[in-house]
């Protein structure tokens, strides 16, 4: 199996949220899971990180935030050079997805849940 780190951006512990749904089924899929949100937590055996770590080896970015909460965050994103970005339903962002093109990441406008379900993850 293709084991792909990820970071999760925009996670929270709030069961409802498809942010959560998606670290658990990244896990559940035996990816490697690292996650940022608003505040330290936790969802299964992921911490949810508050800082933005400097995080290695990180294959795909997924956001779970709409683009206005983006913006500080892209500096961030481009310095992990990440694989792939998946800009979740919500997340769609034109800038972001050009900066993150000119640095020879793919960006795909995809649902986690969707790709990972129907193993295009």
């Amino acid at each position: 199996m293709n084991e792909k780190k990820t970071l999760v951006l925009g996670a929270s512990d709030n069961p409802s949220r498809y942010s959560y749904l998606a670290i658990q089924r990244l896990r559940s899929h035996h990816h490697p899971v690292v996650a940022v949100g608003r505040k330290i937590t936790q969802v299964a055996d992921v911490i949810i990180e508050k800082e933005k770590k400097q995080f290695t080896d990180i294959d795909t970015v997924t956001l779970y935030l709409n683009p206005q909460h983006q913006q500080e965050y892209y500096d961030y994103i481009l310095s992990l050079h990440p694989k792939r970005i998946i800009f979740n339903p919500g997340a769609e962002n034109d800038e972001l997805a050009g900066l993150a093109q000119e640095k020879g990441i793919q960006t795909l406008e995809a649902c986690t849940l969707v790709m990972l379900s129907t193993n295009q993850y």
